[in-house]
């Protein structure tokens, strides 16, 4: 009665040990260059927590793609 129902060898350790950093790694890249703490990557380790928060990133304001941009000084051609 003390067996466990999974049993996760070290090969199967190693691969989803590597497969988590990576996926950790390339989200927190994600994150800063859409504007965001890389931190809160680390959402993704928590279950529920973790699809809430992928709904959340993908619905809320990015301030990379929605500023305005910027003036250069120069005016436009139907302008002059």
């Amino acid at each position: 009665m003390t067996e466990s129902i999974i049993h996760l060898g070290f090969w199967e350790l190693l691969i989803g040990s590597v497969v988590t950093t990576y996926m950790l790694i390339a989200g927190g890249w994600v994150l800063a260059k859409a504007g965001r703490s890389p931190l809160w990557i680390l959402l993704l380790l928590f279950p529920y927590l973790n699809v809430l928060a992928v709904w959340t990133f993908a619905f809320i304001r990015w301030p990379f793609v929605d500023r305005n941009p910027v003036s250069t000084g120069a005016m436009p051609a139907d302008r002059k």
